[in-house]
């Protein structure tokens, strides 16, 4: 099945032409072609599902998928279409996400995002939410490492504004530059950082648990 094949079977051909369509069905083509804006574009959640909002000619006030309707749809576009590629790229990006932590060891770094929950390509951003004593501590480091950065404020995963280092870091493994997000939480945020997800999964791991994942991930 080809791109434009899955699209249609997911039934975006008929919501584009003005069709009515119930509102999960709607969320679910949103979804899908969310999906591929992230695989093939590197987009995050958010801003694909808005995109993907405009490319199909839906009012900007359209119902939107949770973003674990994105996930699933993204799982299911890596297995159709990027089976071959995807596990050495998220490989890749694992090993340069652990040594990032490693690196900032001693803030408690725990590896997010797509890199952790394995559904991350090439064009995937690495997410490290770091637990820190003092807030300025880690930026401090990187300029005492004279690491070039972009300071930035994001919204954390309780959806409160945090502080966010933006580095462009080289990946040998892909032989490109990546980006990784530093995100400044204080210590205490750490009790509410392992609840489980909606999926009851943990939603990050420390150092220890990433090197687990290359463990049972090595080719």
């Amino acid at each position: 099945m080809n791109m434009h094949g899955w699209i249609l079977g997911c039934g975006i051909g008929p919501a584009i032409r003005g069709k009515m369509a119930p509102m999960d069905s709607l969320k679910s083509e949103i979804a899908s072609v969310a999906a591929r804006l992230v695989v093939e574009e590197g987009f995050e959640y958010g801003p694909a599902k808005r995109r993907a909002v405009k490319q199909m000619g839906l009012p900007l006030r359209s119902a939107l998928p949770g973003n674990d309707e994105v996930e699933d749809a993204v799982v299911e576009y890596v297995s159709l279409f990027c089976a071959d590629t995807q596990p050495a790229e998220l490989l890749a990006l694992r090993r340069l996400a652990l040594a990032w932590m490693e690196h900032m060891a001693v803030f408690r770094p725990h590896l997010g995002g797509a890199v952790w929950h394995g559904t991350a390509t090439r064009l995937s951003d690495i997410y490290i939410q770091l637990f820190c004593d003092d807030s300025k501590s880690a930026e401090i480091a990187l300029i005492d490492h004279q690491m070039c950065y972009v300071p930035r404020t994001v919204s954390g995963f309780n959806g409160e504004l945090v502080e966010s280092l933006s580095v462009h870091a080289f990946c040998p493994d892909l032989k490109e530059e990546v980006g990784v997000h530093l995100l400044v939480y204080d210590c205490d945020d750490m009790r509410g950082a392992l609840k489980p997800d909606a999926k009851g999964r943990s939603p990050r791991g420390d150092i220890e648990a990433v090197r687990r994942l290359l463990h049972d991930q090595r080719p």
